[in-house]
């Protein structure tokens, strides 16, 4: 979720008459006045909201913070992951890649230009140069991959380290001269490898559950990664395509779809009509975790990992397109973490707040000296087989094309950046029923507007729900308990009028 501006307070009078007017319910109901509901919903900043208090929860026990500085760390986190896909793209083959630092207090994006450093210092991030692109580092990678039947026993396997701008090859100790030798086979310029002595030992992690567990043929188990339209994904070691699975309560549940291991380590199962994915991940606490998206975090940020063996457990990404050599045979494109696991937690699911990154692959250690564990990214997973991730802003039942279709209509205007409005005409609407709430914005060319919804808990405004494509429309599908309710509009960048098209329950 964007790092977004703190709602501010206005002077606009609440009017009569309103869609679904308040009355008067049993529960608490809202302060009336506009600034107390900016102020309450700005208690609740949708970057540290985005995380559930579970995860929080980890956060602070696993990173050693307090609640306030976990809040902080997820803001420069969502703001990371954003400049890091802009800068990606803007800076072409001069981009060196971009890390954050181990407080998250810095993010740096490396370039191989110099003159295009001020590209990255009008993002506010920090650029270094660099002699090496990203891309030229994943094709010194790929290089040790077309070579890895000669790898030797001693080499557990090598990542992309973009803040040292090289291959780091991983070896045992006592054997750090056959991993050079190794490098040197396979074409790889010395000068771009670190070989660093390590005593990994990664193998895959079977009889897992993440975030639901389900069983193979009638026998192994394992977990749901995260759910998309018509099933799930999951990693490819837990089973072959054209395998059975039934649930965590043994019930016929789908097949297995497609699944690649070694090489990579994915798989999706297609479940049948008695099942329905949704967009939830069990966080072993007594609750769930929503998934919004699967924007990909930042090396350095923040990550947590649901597993049945050890629970919830949170650390950081190390590194990007490591490359894995099982015993089973190799795995490239993993990303390394320094999160613990042990066998029955491969499979699980890895969240950053709450986007999507990626399902348990293997690792090596435990959870009691710690360890480093590596996951497939869901992205890969989802572009592999064309699936759509269902996530908390309703993958099912989208709006009508050019908001059409809706029970009430709402204009307003934005004056830009930072700017915002809360609809409907500056209040709060109360359901009696629970249901679904459909919201669709329409804003003007060139802009990039967003949409939240929040729900009064009794005391502040709660976010619940949001949409923030880059551009000016959006759009909100929220099945919610009966409540009083007001949507944001907010200007990420730019500044124009717009019209919010809402339907209650």
């Amino acid at each position: 979720m964007r790092a977004r501006l703190a709602l501010a307070a206005a002077a606009v009078l609440l009017p009569a008459g309103t869609v679904a007017v308040v009355a008067s319910p049993a529960a608490a109901r809202p302060e009336a006045g506009p600034d107390s509901i900016r102020t309450s919903a700005a208690a609740a900043p949708a970057h540290a909201g985005a995380a559930s208090a579970e995860m929080l929860a980890a956060l602070q026990r696993d990173l050693k913070l307090s609640a306030d500085q976990v809040r902080v760390r997820l803001t420069r986190e969502a703001k990371a992951g954003e400049t890091q896909a802009a800068l990606r793209t803007k800076l072409g083959t001069a981009y060196g890649g971009a890390w954050l630092s181990a407080d998250a207090a810095t993010f740096t994006v490396a370039v191989t230009d110099p003159a295009k450093a001020s590209v990255v210092r009008a993002t506010g991030a920090v650029p270094t140069v660099v002699s090496r692109s990203e891309a030229a580092l994943d094709r010194f990678a790929a290089m040790l991959n077309r070579n890895l039947a000669k790898a030797p026993d001693t080499v557990p396997g090598w990542y992309v380290d973009l803040p040292t701008n090289s291959v780091v090859v991983l070896s045992h100790p006592g054997a750090l001269a056959a991993a050079r030798a190794f490098v040197a086979a396979s074409g790889v310029p010395a000068d771009a490898v670190r070989v660093v002595a390590s005593a990994e030992a990664p193998r895959p992690l079977y009889d897992v559950i993440g975030g639901d567990p389900y069983y193979i043929n009638g026998s192994a188990r394992c977990s749901v990664g995260f759910s998309v339209a018509g099933g799930f994904v999951t990693a490819g070691h837990c089973g072959r395509t054209g395998n059975s699975t039934a649930g965590y309560n043994r019930v016929a549940q789908g097949t297995f779809r497609g699944s690649s291991f070694p090489g990579n380590d994915y798989a999706w199962v297609q479940v049948n009509s008695n099942w329905t994915p949704q967009p939830l991940v069990d966080n072993y606490s007594g609750g769930t975790v929503t998934v919004a998206g699967s924007t990909e975090a930042a090396v350095g940020a923040s990550i947590c990992r649901s597993g049945s063996t050890t629970g919830w457990h949170c650390g950081t990404i190390q590194a990007k397109n490591q490359t894995v050599n099982y015993a089973e045979g190799t795995v490239s494109g993993l990303t390394r973490t320094n999160v613990c696991a042990e066998p029955g937690d491969s499979g699980g699911s890895w969240l950053s707040g709450q986007q999507a990154q990626g399902v348990t692959s293997g690792g090596s250690g435990n959870c009691t000296s710690g360890g480093v564990t590596y996951f497939q990214p869901v992205n890969e997973i989802l572009s592999a087989y064309s699936l759509t991730l269902r996530t908390s802003g309703g993958s099912q039942d989208p709006p009508p094309t050019g908001c059409s279709g809706y029970e009430s209509s709402y204009s307003g205007t934005l004056s830009g950046t930072g700017d915002n409005e809360i609809e409907p005409n500056g209040t709060y609407y109360q359901s009696t029923v629970s249901g679904t709430h459909r919201a669709c914005l329409d804003g003007p060319s060139g802009v990039d507007f967003d949409l939240y919804l929040y729900r009064w808990n009794g005391s502040a405004w709660s976010l619940v729900a949001w949409s923030e494509s880059p551009g000016p429309d959006e759009s909100i599908s929220y099945n919610g308990s009966a409540g009083y309710y007001l949507y944001e509009v907010y200007s990420y960048r730019g500044s124009g009028s717009y019209t919010l098209a809402i339907t209650t329950p």
